[in-house]
């Protein structure tokens, strides 16, 4: 058998590289400390959110990119049906795939109005720019990159602070934004790796599906006990409140009060003016009626031109109170007026108190609405607590 030569000493002269390679890997300690760093969470002083992004992108990029990721999220969206804490969720993961310290999820309502559902670290003076960078990114679904808001003309007025803001589309509209801060201004635009911002962008889908329809189930409860003309509630939720407040008031022994109103003279809007006329006035009487009672009142459209309030833990003196601020403001109320009218109503009013004049939600019902056409009797405009003499 033919025996191996050991190596000749001339090829050893081709080792030299490799010494000054080991030679120049202490200079590379700190990049593998930051690395190290990342794991712990990005956490690294000094560094500005531009720098963390490049540091860290190795480390970003195996968190949003690994095989369960995607499982992660659509497994913890799955977990509740209310934006809020859906909303709180997307957050907590957010942190963990950007190293951005101060985090907001913004989403909006029916009517346009901005809100934050979910907020981490976030300083209070930052709500005027989140609100104004949510409302640009949902209305161009883009990505908001801006190294120092101070200088970006897209939000004037703002503070020092590093953003970097995501859309979330969910079939064909924009529900809201998903907005990293850092209020240490970068020397130069944050940015994502394009396979990065790509994976990002796929475990935001889940997001926005879970938040849509959370929000839309939240709506349908909404509509479901709210009337369509006032935007108070109906009489089914009415209805609900007086059982279970009646209950709640019978165990603790604590009063219960309802106000039972009805529009004086509507019908001659309707007359003069028009249904749509009409229809407007109620709408108005519904904003008066909801801002003469108290935040703990349940404001409620009975029917046609009638309303009631359910007062909890309140006597027939407070609910009194309330009763004569809702006529005296009705009374003063200029209706139709953006119309060029000058219309003014009145309305007549009948209390009734558990356990006063009543025992049950059902005799409630009725005692306030005796009471209410005990004032129809006398005149209108007035007050009629049940059990008393009319209050004119």
């Amino acid at each position: 058998m033919e025996r191996r030569r050991r190596p000749s000493t001339a090829g050893r002269a081709s080792v030299a590289p490799v010494a000054l390679v080991h030679a120049a890997t202490p200079a590379r300690k700190p990049r593998a400390k930051l690395r190290r760093a990342s794991e712990a969470g990005f956490t690294t002083p000094g560094l500005d959110l531009a720098t963390r992004l490049r540091v860290f992108r190795h480390a970003i990029r195996g968190r949003v990119e690994r095989r369960d990721a995607l499982l992660d999220i659509v497994r913890t969206m799955n977990t509740s049906l209310e934006p809020d804490r859906i909303a709180e969720l997307a957050v907590d993961r957010a942190a963990t795939w950007v190293p951005a310290p101060s985090w907001a999820l913004v989403s909006a309502d029916q009517t346009g109005q901005l809100s934050v559902l979910a907020e981490r670290a976030l300083d209070p003076d930052m709500g005027p720019a989140v609100s104004a960078i949510a409302q640009w990114v949902m209305q161009r679904g883009v990505d908001f990159m801006s190294a120092d808001l101070r200088q970006d003309s897209r939000i004037p007025q703002s503070d020092a602070a590093t953003v970097m803001a995501f859309p979330l589309s969910c079939r064909g509209h924009r529900i809201g934004a998903l907005i990293g801060l850092d209020r240490t201004p970068s020397t130069r635009e944050p940015r994502l790796a394009p396979l990065v911002a790509k994976a990002v962008r796929v475990l935001l889908e889940p997001v926005s599906v879970a938040l849509d329809n959370a929000l839309l189930l939240k709506r349908t409860e909404a509509l479901s006990v709210t009337d369509d003309l006032t935007h108070l509630y109906n009489s089914r939720y009415l209805n609900q409140v007086l059982h279970r407040e009646t209950k709640r008031a019978s165990r603790s022994g604590r009063p219960l009060s309802l106000l039972f109103l009805d529009l004086d003279g509507f019908k001659s809007i309707n007359d003069k003016h028009g249904h749509l006329s009409g229809s407007r006035a109620l709408v108005e009487a519904a904003f008066v009626i909801r801002g003469s009672a108290r935040e703990t009142d349940v404001v409620a459209r009975f029917g046609g031109d009638e309303f009631a309030v359910v007062l909890p833990d309140t006597g027939a003196e407070g609910a009194h109170a309330v009763g004569e601020r809702v006529r005296e403001r009705i009374a003063a109320h200029q209706f139709l007026a953006d119309d060029g009218l000058d219309l003014h109503l009145t309305v007549s009013v009948g209390v009734a108190t558990l356990p006063d004049a009543a025992a049950s939600a059902e005799e409630l019902v009725r005692a306030a609405d005796a009471a209410m056409y005990q004032v129809k009797d006398l005149g209108k405009n007035g007050i009629q607590v049940a059990g008393a003499p009319a209050d004119n």
